[in-house]
Parts: C-alpha cells; structure tokens; sequence
C-alpha cells in the first residue's frame, strides 16, 4: 500500500453566519449559487456568487438537499421528503418514507443519475439499533426501501459513468460501493470499500470528482480522504477545522471545493462553530444530478 500523500490547502471562510451542524452542500451550475443546510437551525441556506446568503427556515431537522429540473429544491426533513420554490418559500410535502418511526431521521441525500432522491436515515438511538435505511424516492413521491439495517447513512456520491454507487455508514465506519444501473436506479450487491481506522476520522458526506476518485469527509479528525477506485486512501487534504461534514465541487470549472462544517470542541476545549468553508481543488468534480420533476 503506498503512503497517500498530504496536502494543507489554502482554506478560506466563505461566510460568516455561525452553523450548528452544516451539511449538504450542493452548487447549481444554472445560477452560480451554493445551497447547503443547518441541519439544528433547522433552515436552508444558498450562497450567491457575490457572496449574499439567503436563508430559509425550515419545520423541522434538515438532513440533506438536492436540485430539481424545474428549479425546485428536494429536501430531507426529519418530518419527510419536501418540495421548496425558492422563489416564493414555499415547501410543500412529497412524501415521508420512514414515516415518522422512532429514533429515527432523514440524513444524507442525493439525486442519482437516475433522477431520483435517494436519502438515508441516522438511527438516533442510544446505543444505537441499526434501524438506519437507505430509501430511493421518484419523482412522483412513490418510495422503496434499498438498504436497511444500517447505524448513519451516508457518503451518497456516484461515478463519473453513473455506473457505480458509494455509499457509507458513517457511525459502522466503512465505505462500500455498489453496482448501478443509471437508468433504472437498480443497484447490485453490495462491495466493502473502506474500513476507516481511528485517525482517517468518520466517513462522512463525500463528493465525487472527475478522474473517479471519492473525497470522504473525515469528520472528528479534520481531514477530507481522497480514495481511488479501489478504496485505497491516495491524498489526505488537512483541512483547520475538525468538523468537517461533506465536500461539494462547485465553481464555473467545478474546481473549487466547497466543505460544510459542524460545531466541534477543539483539543483545548472551546468550541468551534460550524462553517462553510472553501479551497482550490487539483481536480475538476463530477456534475450533479437533478431531480426529475
């Protein structure tokens, strides 16, 4: 196994509201803006081009968020999966896969190359269950169930083919893949990619770039994992907050990489706020997806 290489980036704060548990970032390409979420606000936020933040307030815990065709925001709400026009506000119920069950919340979200919204659950037990699922939503509100079973689903990301899936369980601390059929949202077995040893940190949100690698947020150890196909830690990008949630590539090029942040203690004991933050990547990311509606 060769030696991933270390880098620490030129990392700077894009805005200076303070989050609680910063997650989801996810750019428009359309508008040039970045939308992420404050999961204990609970609110949305978009970040303009020029820097302006425009926030919406949400009923209930904010898990993940993704893009519409029409202009429209998914969203994953502790309460279900919602429809924002962020032109008016407005939200409007799609449907609530996990139906209200205890100690139970949506988590990690992503549209697939197959149009859907697929969004995970954080069993929110203590000790935890393993009640945690991964369900694929369709654009007209109709659901299935595609993985259960699980602690924290996480780490939604697909190649740059749309022929692979990852996909991790951020609290089990591994990374597996899956085979997938862009088409029809079909996936195959189950591969085990990853196993995170203490100091890679907790595989958290993740984004995939260009060339076919994952970039795994190592939450608690302040850290972004670069893995190749194979699920071999090539780069470790040292990041100055520990708190680091999920990477998203954004910009004209899509080659800045934007970091969502959540309140950490620091090793002396204070607390840092959560954050957004941003740096130069070596690597163009991988397109999003939109929701077909």
């Amino acid at each position: 196994m060769t030696k991933p290489q270390r880098f620490q980036p030129k990392v700077r704060q894009v805005i200076d509201t303070p989050l609680q548990v910063g997650e989801s970032p996810v750019w428009d390409a359309r508008t040039g803006a970045l939308w992420f979420v404050d999961t204990l606000a609970p609110a949305l936020f978009r970040r303009h081009a020029d820097g302006r933040l425009d926030r919406f307030d949400m009923p209930a815990a904010a898990g993940s968020l993704g893009l519409c065709d029409s202009g429209l925001i998914v969203v994953g709400l502790q309460t279900g999966v919602h429809l924002l026009d962020p032109a008016t506000a407005a939200l409007s119920l799609l449907c609530d896969p996990d139906g209200g069950r205890a100690d139970s919340r949506l988590n990690d979200g992503k549209v697939g190359p197959d149009g859907c919204f697929w969004v995970g659950t954080r069993d929110e037990a203590e000790p935890q269950t393993g009640n945690a699922r991964l369900y694929r939503v369709a654009p007209d509100g109709s659901f299935a169930t595609v993985l259960d079973g699980l602690l924290t689903s996480n780490g939604l990301a697909w190649s740059p083919d749309g022929r692979r899936m990852y996909h991790s369980d951020s609290s089990g601390l591994y990374v597996q893949t899956f085979d997938f059929d862009p088409m029809s949202g079909g996936i195959g077995d189950a591969t085990r990619l990853h196993d995170n040893a203490p100091d890679e940190g907790r595989p958290d949100g993740a984004a995939m770039d260009a060339e076919g690698c994952y970039w795994s947020a190592g939450v608690r150890s302040g850290r972004l994992n670069r893995m190749d196909a194979q699920g071999e830690i090539i780069e470790i990008w040292e990041m100055p907050h520990k708190g680091c949630s999920m990477p998203c590539f954004g910009g004209p090029d899509l080659r800045t990489l934007y970091v969502t942040c959540l309140h950490m203690t620091r090793d002396d004991g204070t607390m840092q706020p959560g954050t957004l933050l941003a740096f130069d990547a070596p690597v163009a990311g991988a397109p999003v997806h939109r929701m077909a509606l």
